[in-house]
């Protein structure tokens, strides 16, 4: 076998044993969780914002943008719930690369994947414990899932993910919100086959356990643009998008129909500075159709302190080195505009 192992790692119970969370910050995490499950069970009207960089590489500008969030929550809390994007794993194309904190802690170091779990751990649980907001993650690796599963209050499947086996089964444990990607392709029918195997109960095989699940009635579509043959980015957040997903759904016995909207990757063509645009077009279209406006339960922005992105080692604080990122100043004015337009 080409694979060399080079330590056997802490179980999640352990890590949670070494880095637990006090009693106080799981209630905290708790009263978020049921008012986030609410607005996809339609019981609240608020709008749900998941916002942050591409990847957060780094402690000190995580907190610094998370404590940013926090005061934008409280002038918008009549409206908005926001759930800070802190994404410690970065998936690569062709597999080269930064793979994100969880990798390498130090992003100009080499990989550490025992430093890695206590870093993304210990920046999750910060975020909470400073702000009082309960974070996202993107579920990348299914069996790692367990370090951060007492801290997280919504997960995302990737589009790369999303045709995956055991990301699916994974994700039909899981009892917080679920959000599926359309795959990069942009086949709808393998989106909504993942939400339909997510919701369901299953049988099988984690982490070394014979483990049954009763189906995660919070899994949901996250519409992110798609790659055509070409290579080409296509967006797939207009109108006739949603009402065609409006329509998917209505012809499944699904729990709770929603979806929310990536307003970058294919769906900006990775043109961050895009994004305010699409957030407003896609509030239009809630405006002018009430199917879609029940659907459409939020929005996910890529957003960090400065615009754009840089070269890992540049040394810009609060910058993203990995996919361009709409900077502070245009995010704050974004989420106040969409607050009032809701």
């Amino acid at each position: 076998m080409n694979m060399n192992f080079k330590r056997k790692l802490p179980i999640p119970m352990e890590i949670k044993r070494l880095y637990p969370l006090t009693p106080e910050l799981e209630a905290v995490k708790d009263k978020r969780d049921e008012e986030i499950k609410a607005v996809f069970e339609g019981k609240s009207n608020k709008f749900i914002i998941v916002i942050g960089p591409c990847s957060a590489d780094s402690e000190d500008a995580m907190l610094d943008y998370a404590n940013r969030l926090m005061h934008l929550q409280e002038q918008t809390k009549e409206k908005l719930l926001l759930i800070p994007r802190v994404y410690t794993n970065k998936p690569r194309t062709v597999g080269d690369g930064y793979k994100g904190m969880l990798h390498q802690p130090d992003p100009k170091k080499e990989s550490d994947l025992l430093a890695g779990i206590v870093a993304i751990r210990r920046m999750h649980t910060r975020v909470l414990a400073e702000t009082g907001l309960s974070t996202a993650d993107e579920m990348l690796y299914p069996e790692n899932h367990r370090y951060l599963s007492d801290l997280l209050s919504y997960v995302a499947v990737g589009a790369r993910s999303v045709e995956d086996q055991q990301h699916r089964l994974t994700a039909s444990g899981l009892n917080i919100p679920v959000g599926m990607k359309n795959p990069t392709g942009g086949d709808l029918s393998v989106l909504m086959n993942s939400i339909t195997a997510a919701q369901h109960g299953h049988a099988f095989i984690y982490r070394g356990w014979e483990v049954e699940t009763e189906g995660n009635p919070h899994a949901h579509a996250i519409l992110r643009g798609y790659v055509n043959k070409h290579g080409e980015s296509l967006p797939n957040y207009h109108y006739e998008d949603l009402a065609h997903l409006a329509a998917l759904y209505a012809e499944r016995e699904l729990a709770n129909p929603a979806v929310l909207v990536d307003t970058n990757h294919a769906n900006s063509g990775k043109r961050y500075a895009e994004q305010p645009r699409i957030a407003k077009e896609i509030l239009h279209s809630c405006r002018q159709n009430r199917e879609i406006g029940a659907l459409v339960k939020g929005l996910m922005i890529e957003s960090y302190i400065e615009d754009g992105a840089q070269k890992i080692g540049e040394g810009c604080y609060g910058k993203s080195i990995t996919d361009p990122c709409l900077g502070w100043e245009k995010t704050e004015r974004l989420l106040l505009e969409v607050a009032d337009l809701l």
